[in-house]
């Protein structure tokens, strides 16, 4: 099928290149002109498992082509993939739908008799109503649905290929048969495939993404809780998820989560909420939000803590940048946000990460970024450990303390084998666990 990817960020980018190694010929267009450029040359404008030899592969075989014409996509394509983003709105936490609503009017005066529009961007419920009708005036025979992404960073090459499920919202019979051609290779390899009204699949992202904050912030309370009753959550957590019930999956206690999605996803849901009448129902949602916030504050607490008080004229080794492993992606970044607290505090900070380095220097440049672990953590008093990449884990504890000043570790990920560094000569502290050594 001929198909265009409007929006080459994160989920345009891949859902583009799996598209085209499906089989289907697929225009991606951006109005970023370096990136569109770069992007036709083969080179992705993030990092993602996968995705630069996808990239290069369809790129190489014409399958995959890139423009910054919207009139251009409509001349080539009836079915129109709108990957956008749509970030917090500056004045609260309501989504911004200023970039999506600008890619369907685009498109409107361009668009071929009974061409399909499909949203994948996450958006509040009734979007895809609204631009409906919006459509359905301008364009009458034109029509919209909604196929929400489910893509984990570090593995959404996979998620998009593979995927746990499809949703699509449509009323439209006619626009449902055409998306079961699009992604009819899934569907003969048994994907569950669930077609809803367009609300329905609206509400399923955020929904899920919802459940997910929710059981991070849960596990995280727990910590704190544990803390104060001298208990360990990392046993509490494996102890709590091997009931069938609750399950291990995000109940990994540590600084939190950041990045594109759940933090702006569950405010966006929270604010529509407001606004259709159902606010009490995911009042929840706020004080997941803030048990989130409060881990930063926590962690750096804690770390002022191990340093006698204060972070003035101490010096602090940061291992991760990036949200979460397996991307280089720093959008509300915890651990750039603890890194830029402690620093704002006096402490001389150096940050590595195996990937996210350039993207962190252009988001926090006031800190300090170092080409290797040894390098950041050089003279420290304090290592802090925020991202917890498998490089991490890999590292020899034994080698890295005669590298600092004093081999003191704080595990705000709980993921390091604290028996590994203690017999390395490191004293360990980790959130959700007990421990009151302290720097002097």
């Amino acid at each position: 099928m001929r198909l265009t990817v409007i929006g080459t960020g994160y989920v345009g980018t891949v859902h583009a290149a799996c598209m085209a190694d499906l089989g289907h010929q697929v225009l991606g267009i951006d109005v970023d002109e370096d990136r569109i450029a770069s992007l036709s040359a083969g080179r992705p404008p993030v990092h993602e498992n996968g995705l630069g030899e996808l990239l290069a592969r369809n790129t190489a075989s014409g399958r995959l082509r890139f423009t910054t014409s919207l009139a251009a996509g409509a001349a080539f394509a009836d079915v129109h993939f709108v990957c956008v983003g749509t970030p917090q709105r500056p004045d609260g936490g309501a989504a911004d739908l200023r970039h999506v609503d600008a890619v369907v009017e685009g498109l409107l005066p361009h668009l071929r008799a009974g061409a399909l529009i499909v949203g994948k961007s996450t958006v509040p419920v009734g979007t895809a109503a609204r631009l409906g009708r919006r459509v359905d005036e301008a364009s009458p025979g034109c029509e919209v649905a909604w196929n929400p992404e489910f893509l984990r960073e570090g593995s959404a090459v996979h998620d998009t290929l593979r995927p746990e499920r499809l949703v699509v919202g449509s009323d439209s019979r006619r626009a449902d048969a055409i998306l079961r051609e699009v992604y009819q290779p899934m569907l003969r390899a048994g994907v569950p495939y669930f077609r809803t009204d367009p609300a329905t699949a609206e509400l399923v992202k955020v929904a899920a993404n919802s459940f997910l904050a929710t059981k991070i912030s849960f596990i995280n309370a727990m910590s704190e809780v544990c803390e104060a009753a001298g208990a360990d959550v990392s046993l509490l957590a494996r102890a709590i998820g091997a009931d069938s019930r609750i399950g291990s999956l995000f109940l990994e206690p540590g600084l939190g989560f950041g990045g594109s999605c759940f933090p702006k996803d569950i405010r966006a849901f929270a604010a529509r909420a407001e606004e259709i009448g159902a606010a009490e129902a995911v009042l929840f949602l706020h004080e997941v939000d803030r048990i989130n916030t409060r881990q930063r504050r926590r962690t750096v607490d804690r770390a002022r803590r191990l340093l006698g008080g204060s972070f003035t004229g101490r010096r602090v080794g940061v291992l991760g940048a990036a949200f979460k492993p397996g991307s280089d992606d720093v959008r509300d970044s915890p651990a750039l946000t603890v890194a830029s607290a402690i620093h704002a505090e006096g402490a001389a900070v150096r940050v590595h990460d195996p990937e996210a380095l350039d993207n962190a220097r252009a988001a926090r440049p006031g800190l300090t970024y170092a080409p290797d672990v040894p390098k950041a953590c050089e003279g420290a008093d304090l290592v802090l450990h925020l991202t917890s990449w498998p490089d991490y884990r890999r590292l020899n504890p034994r080698h890295l303390a005669s590298v600092v000043r004093h081999p003191l570790l704080l595990d705000a990920r709980n993921a390091l084998d604290t028996a590994a560094w203690r017999a390395g000569g490191w004293t360990v502290h980790a959130l959700g666990r007990t421990g009151t050594e302290a720097v002097s």
